[in-house]
């Protein structure tokens, strides 16, 4: 009876699972494997085309360099987001006068809306008057344009991503830092170490499982975003190689959804599911690589 009345309890969760999480993992890779041709009936306008999507996928340029952009996009925005983040909680796990009021100004654009932020900072980088355009006018660099020209597009997306999700990683490291040993520090003093020796010899090996988790939780975001871009560039500027034309910030997330808006729904399954695929392996190839460097 006691039994039986817990999985009563866990039935709604079990339902809202299976509805919401199981049912549509498993219909998009049904999707995947087939190309529709009814909007009206989703399950029975459908031609079966098995692996067809995919082997486009293989050959669509276009997806190729979306790809090249996301990965592009994680090395600039992973290790510079960790860098940040560590360094705000070396700083102010220190014993600062109002150190919680400036935590608590750090977190809160975490919180926010991604594609509120982007439109702020959409602001703050329009020429000739945003904020952020005006100062570096004023120290002589001159870019008409930060999110319309093609070299500065993508970075500075990703310094409005560190400054928006930073407070995330701060809270982390904060909560390891604390959790630090005060008598690791004292021997490290003893035997002449300055802070740097203390950051390097007891910190950072301490804090290595928190750097790994970093890692993966940046490579999953990288290959999830969307909003960001979306606000921001909408994926442009263009840029032209060869004789093909393509967009500068059109991560995979974008791309997926440019799928879904025209309608090619078992292309974009497909797409989804070969982004899983590389989240799985690159996480896992993160994690193989961090471990073998700190062991």
């Amino acid at each position: 009876k006691d039994t039986l009345t817990s999985y009563l309890f866990l039935l709604p969760f079990l339902l809202i699972f299976l509805v919401f999480l199981a049912f549509p993992v498993f219909y998009a890779f049904y999707l995947s494997m087939h190309e529709v041709r009814d909007l009206t009936d989703v399950f029975g306008g459908m031609e079966w085309v098995g692996l067809k999507n995919y082997l486009k996928l293989m050959r669509d340029a276009r997806f190729w360099w979306s790809f090249l952009i996301t990965l592009y996009y994680a090395a600039l925005s992973i290790p510079l987001g960790i860098l940040v983040s560590f360094t705000l909680a070396v700083i102010l796990n220190q014993p600062l006068k109002f150190r919680n009021a400036y935590r608590s100004a750090i977190f809160l654009p975490y919180i926010l809306d991604v594609f509120v932020v982007g439109i702020v900072w959409t602001f703050l980088y329009s020429y000739p008057y945003g904020v952020i355009t005006r100062l570096l006018m004023k120290i002589g660099i001159k870019i008409p344009g930060l999110l319309s020209t093609p070299g500065t597009a993508l970075p500075s997306v990703v310094v409005a991503m560190v400054l928006k999700n930073c407070g995330f990683g701060m809270v982390l490291f904060l909560a390891s830092l604390q959790n630090i040993p005060r008598s690791l520090y004292e021997a490290c003093e003893v035997d002449g170490g300055g802070v740097w020796e203390k950051v390097r010899f007891v910190t950072i090996p301490l804090l290595k499982p928190l750097f790994l988790f970093m890692v993966i939780i940046g490579i999953i975001g990288a290959f999830s975003a969307f909003a960001e871009f979306y606000a921001m560039t909408g994926g442009g500027p263009a840029v032209i190689i060869g004789n093909k034309t393509f967009l500068s910030t059109e991560v995979t997330g974008l791309y997926l959804y440019r799928n879904f808006e025209q309608l090619k729904l078992g292309y974009a399954a497909s797409i989804s599911y070969t982004l899983l695929f590389i989240n799985l392996a690159f996480s896992y190839l993160a994690s193989l690589s961090m471990r073998r460097r700190f062991v």
